[in-house]
């Protein structure tokens, strides 16, 4: 891959990068569409990342289909499809961290699961070696800390983030959609519903947040088998608390529908 990379960019090709981890849904293609217009080649990785799981069995249990995966991003013109089988060696000992930014929404209930994104995209970005990333924004907080390692590790890529892509009824797209019973595949829509309730209602000087915050959480709680990790509002991309010099807003949560984690955001300028 290195090798491929390094010949394309001394013959002036200007190379994008779509990292993932498999099983495409209209969120990934989108993303290599957006690579597709913007650049010479475009290259897909696909790798399950152990390291960025907290949970063994989300491990285990994460949909795979490289076959298709395959199909589909050759049919949106992807060049080169990485699959690599395992990027660490037995003896691995160097991590890349990222602070502050990663003790916040997803940093707090899932340790290290930031670490494995920072360790594993660090090692994609030494090895495809790309011009410009591609991200999505529905990973919200991964977009935010990616974009402070490519700054603060003075990585020569520029980090273009795509909207979130949504199904019709507004579920923000996602490869643990299909893990969902038929129930909360239903009813899961209150989860973005309630962002929107959040932005809609937001008094300018944000006075109101924890109230509404909390009505949001109330009214996801009402469908059974729902736990919240939680929603919360930060300025965005500092991921901090917000205040009079914050120019945007990260409206966040996370919600288990049974056993099945799903996040989602809204990004809202003030």
């Amino acid at each position: 891959m290195q090798a491929r990379s390094d010949t394309l960019r001394l013959a002036g090709k200007t190379l994008g990068f779509v990292p993932t981890m498999g099983f495409f849904h209209e969120g990934h293609l989108n993303l290599m569409r957006m690579a597709r217009a913007q650049t010479d080649i475009v290259i897909i990785s696909n790798y399950v990342n152990p390291a960025q799981f907290d949970r063994k069995d989300d491990l285990l249990s994460y949909p795979r289909d490289l076959e298709k995966d395959r199909l589909l991003a050759e049919k949106e013109g992807a060049d080169i499809c990485f699959q690599p089988d395992n990027l660490y060696e037995t003896n691995h000992l160097t991590w890349v961290e990222t602070e502050k930014i990663t003790n916040v929404l997803c940093g707090v209930t899932r340790p290290g699961h930031f670490r494995g994104v920072a360790t594993v995209v660090c090692k994609l970005f030494n090895i495809v070696r790309p011009h410009v990333a591609f991200f999505g924004q529905k990973d919200a907080q991964q977009a935010a800390v990616i974009g402070q390692m490519i700054r603060d590790l003075n990585f020569d890529i520029k980090l273009v983030i795509s909207p979130v892509i949504r199904e019709k009824d507004g579920l923000a797209m996602s490869s643990r959609n299909i893990r969902l019973t038929p129930e909360h595949r239903t009813s899961a829509p209150v989860f973005y519903e309630q962002l929107c309730m959040i932005e809609k209602n937001r008094l300018p000087d944000l006075s109101n947040t924890r109230e509404l915050t909390e009505r949001a959480r109330h009214e996801i709680l009402k469908i059974p088998g729902t736990k919240i990790d939680y929603i919360s509002i930060l300025s965005w991309p500092e991921l901090t608390e917000p205040d009079n010099d914050s120019k945007a807003l990260l409206i966040a949560g996370a919600v288990f529908f049974g056993n099945v984690r799903l996040i989602d955001n809204i990004i809202t300028v003030l």
